[in-house]
């Protein structure tokens, strides 16, 4: 069974054009977490924290996941797409050679909530064409039993196999709801990184001996094993179950790009200012 191997409170932060927002790791902590690079927490009922988005800015190296649960986000890019995501849809933007795109958080009497995670690209797709897998919530598949409710964005759970497909890191991205003082187990790559990052009641992490609690706004990164076991807490739990395959590369990263060498970071950089970053 995989148990705890480091806890992280998210932590408030203030990014793009002025949004509060609640980190879970970063700069810091992302050689713990390979292949994922960033999660972030954008959750917030007040409209002057979330209205001002993320105006246009580059990525290259990277994909970019933005799972929503309540609210709308509009979005654009430099390829020409346009659109929006809202409850429960799923947008998983693989940057590729280099993308500008914004996200701008539309304003409503509810706030917002969602999450975005950042996954590193293997050096050999780091310039790959960039491209968008969009998926609605009535694509996603939704297994339910008498213990929980398991959102299958990627990878598999019994029969259920999420809709992003063709990705870099064979991730598993799971959006869980779980009964009070129920357990949910499942079977993972015994050598894939996996995390919980807990959004409502607590979840106890259990190895066949002990449990160990994470509170709402906690991320539980867990020991490389071939399982995991979970069981909700008085209120039940509602958490993002993560995974990947470790690329095991060297990181070379500078706000939005994320590149194996210093040199094409600042290659990158380089064709930002003379205007060639965009690939035809």
């Amino acid at each position: 069974m995989r148990t705890i191997e480091k806890r992280i409170v998210a932590k408030e932060v203030l990014e793009g054009a002025g949004v509060r927002l609640h980190r879970g790791f970063s700069y810091d902590g992302a050689k713990d977490f390979d292949p994922f690079l960033l999660f972030d927490d954008f959750t917030n009922q007040e409209a002057d924290a979330y209205k001002a988005g993320f105006p246009t800015h580059p990525h290259r190296g990277i994909e970019t996941v933005t799972y929503m649960l309540k609210g709308n986000v509009n979005h654009k890019d430099s390829l020409g797409n346009a659109g929006t995501i809202g409850a429960e849809d799923v947008q998983w933007m693989t940057a590729g050679g280099g993308i500008v795109h914004e996200e701008m958080p539309q304003v409503s009497d509810g706030g917002i909530q969602g999450f975005q995670l950042w996954v590193n690209l293997p050096a050999k797709d780091k310039m790959m064409a960039p491209r968008y897998q969009e998926i609605k919530a009535d694509d996603i598949p939704v297994v339910k039993d008498e213990v929980a409710t398991v959102r299958v964005i990627a990878g598999e759970y019994k029969d259920a196999k999420g809709p992003v497909r063709d990705l870099m890191v064979t991730p598993t991205y799971f959006d869980i709801s779980l009964t009070a003082r129920e357990e949910f187990a499942h079977k993972t790559p015994s050598s894939d990184t996996f995390f919980v990052y807990v959004f409502e009641g607590r979840l106890a992490v259990r190895d066949g001996r002990s449990e160990e609690w994470v509170s709402a706004g906690e991320i539980a990164l867990l020991t490389n094993d071939s399982q995991v076991a979970f069981t909700g807490g008085k209120d039940g739990a509602r958490f993002l179950l993560i995974g990947g395959t470790p690329l095991h590369e060297p990181v070379a990263w500078a706000g939005p790009i994320v590149m194996n060498t210093e040199e094409e970071l600042q290659q990158a950089f380089k064709e930002l200012q003379d205007g060639t970053f965009i690939k035809k």
